[in-house]
């Protein structure tokens, strides 16, 4: 996992409305959501609806949220940039979500899964890496984003997370062939 306190990795990509978002977009928020999703993992459908509200509502708290979908389009079609359109549009994502291509910002991140949420403080630094709450696909526990709506309104609040932090879970994001990084495995 990137250790707290790590800077922001710096990212400029293409948004689905074909204009290229940075981490200079940001500098200014006093705290930024890195968000690895997807459209096809189950585990991200799950808790999609979710994440459209809580972009929405620490938004408006003046937070700065971002997605980024790193998958092997080839492989998986359902996660190519007109399908995120798409999926974004009947979500009602706010947010920008991003087409990582190279997934060279995924291993700047060290994503790992797909969702994977990455919270940084106003000074870029980061603050938590873990999961938006305990409900996963089928274990009957309810989407609320508890974990990850709590590390928001601290870094908000104070510039820091609570401890512990819980890893998130999801399906691994889909490397291209020979493309998966060190830490994956």
């Amino acid at each position: 996992m990137l250790p707290l306190g790590t800077p922001s990795p710096d990212f400029s990509l293409p948004n689905i409305d074909g204009k290229v978002v940075s981490l200079a977009d940001f500098r200014d928020a006093p705290a930024l959501l890195v968000m690895f999703i997807c459209n096809h993992c189950p585990f991200v459908k799950h808790i999609a609806d979710e994440l459209a509200k809580l972009g929405s509502d620490y938004q408006a708290k003046g937070a700065a949220v971002v997605a980024i979908n790193s998958n092997d389009v080839e492989n998986y079609p359902d996660d190519s940039p007109a399908k995120m359109k798409e999926e974004a549009q009947t979500r009602g994502y706010t947010f920008p979500y991003l087409y990582d291509e190279t997934q060279e910002v995924a291993k700047a991140y060290h994503a790992a899964c797909t969702p994977d949420f990455f919270v940084f403080n106003a000074d870029g630094k980061l603050a938590y890496r873990g999961q938006l709450d305990a409900s996963r696909p089928e274990n009957g526990v309810p989407v609320t984003g508890e974990d990850l709506r709590a590390a928001l309104d601290a870094v908000l609040s104070s510039g820091s997370a609570p401890e512990p932090q819980t890893p998130s879970i999801g399906c691994n994001i889909k490397w291209k062939a020979g493309n998966a990084p060190e830490y994956f495995g």
